[in-house]
């Protein structure tokens, strides 16, 4: 299959405006309706298939771990045909999959959606957005990342409360099918129509301001590079498996400790809010701060969030400090994820690294 080598356009406000903005549409759309709307409806589909709880977040955890699997294909994928077509094809297969997921009746289609949602994932969510705004903006990507990532803390803060409010009109498997349709007729056209497709960087197509950023930066290679992927690879390994429990048991979670669902549901609505605040500091003061000194904040916070909620108990106050300890720490980290490997690194083939990393 040929690609079409498009030069890197230089940069304007309104074309960088347009990809975030569309980017951070489909990254709440993406994370709410995939991720977060699962914590919601755990319960109604634990119920509707008539097993334990395991099996349904087991689905779920199987799913995370062969996504994780393929991400490294998804990411050499993304570098190789542009953000625009795989990102395109995977929300169209993201639509799909949560159709096959509001028709399966029994394990085996329950199992299969869980895993091709997620396998389907790795073209749609941060990663690949990333890549997106890596390929349109080189090594100047950081603060279009930051901006990317302060729209899409709003994802659990406004598909928690929806989903729960649609629960009182549609069964789950109606929901997730409304949620395909975001998919397919909101978010396959924005990534067609505003998403850069291959290119391939040559001296002449990168911006001048980012060639020159970019002669004064020092990758690192050999052994140093080898050893700092392993460690940032680990690191956000921990950090991920952290996060990806609290999006679906996060409510489950604060229940049991004896709050009432309502009041779980609002602290758990604190985390997005938290998010953006978190990202907002990170974007207004973070060009003056290394991306490793912001890794290490993101990775302090996230235990004082979880030492606050042990020793408050059922104490709403305490727990409210933990979303906001959390969220700050997971917004944050959401940053780091596409900025740090982008300073040690370099944009060259960034989409696979993302992928080796996940």
């Amino acid at each position: 299959m040929s690609s079409l080598s498009l030069p890197i356009p230089a940069p304007t406000r309104g074309r960088d405006l347009a990809l975030i903005t569309a980017l951070g549409v489909t990254q709440v759309a993406g994370y709410g309706g995939l991720y977060y709307a699962f914590a919601v409806l755990a319960p109604k589909m634990t119920e509707s298939f008539g097993w334990s709880p395991e099996w349904t977040y087991g689905g779920f955890a199987a799913g995370l771990l062969i996504g994780g699997l393929v991400a490294p294909v998804a990411g050499r994928l993304i570098d190789h045909y542009g953000t625009r077509l795989m990102m395109t094809l995977g929300s169209v297969l993201a639509g799909l999959s949560l159709f096959g997921l509001a028709e399966a009746r029994g394990p085996v289609g329950y199992f299969a959606a869980m895993i091709a949602l997620e396998i389907v994932s790795t073209l749609v969510l941060y990663d690949a957005a990333f890549t997106a705004l890596t390929q349109a903006r080189g090594p100047g990507a950081r603060r279009a990342i930051s901006q990317l990532t302060l729209i899409g803390g709003f994802a659990s803060t406004l598909f928690w409360p929806l989903t729960t409010a649609l629960l009182n009109s549609f069964d789950w498997r109606d929901i997730y099918r409304i949620y395909a349709l975001f998919q397919i007729a909101l978010c396959a056209p924005l990534h067609l129509l505003l998403l850069p497709g291959p290119i391939h960087r040559t001296a002449s197509s990168v911006p001048s301001a980012d060639a020159a950023d970019a002669s004064q930066v020092r990758y690192l290679e050999g052994n140093d590079r080898r050893s700092a992927f392993a460690l940032l690879a680990l690191a956000f390994s921990l950090q991920g498996f952290v996060v990806s429990a609290m999006s679906v048991h996060m409510l489950t979670m604060l229940q049991g400790l004896g709050l009432s669902a309502a009041v779980a549901v609002g602290i758990g609505a604190m985390v997005g809010p938290s998010q953006v605040a978190g990202r907002l500091i990170e974007m207004l003061f973070g060009t003056s701060i290394d991306p490793v000194t912001t890794a290490w904040t993101s990775a302090a916070l996230m235990p004082v969030g979880f030492v606050l909620l042990t020793i408050g108990g059922s104490a709403a106050a305490l727990a409210g400090l933990f979303a906001i300890a959390y969220g700050i720490s997971m917004g944050l980290s959401s940053i780091v994820r596409g900025t740090v490997p982008l300073k040690l690194f370099g944009p060259a083939g960034y989409g696979a690294m993302l992928g080796k990393l996940s």
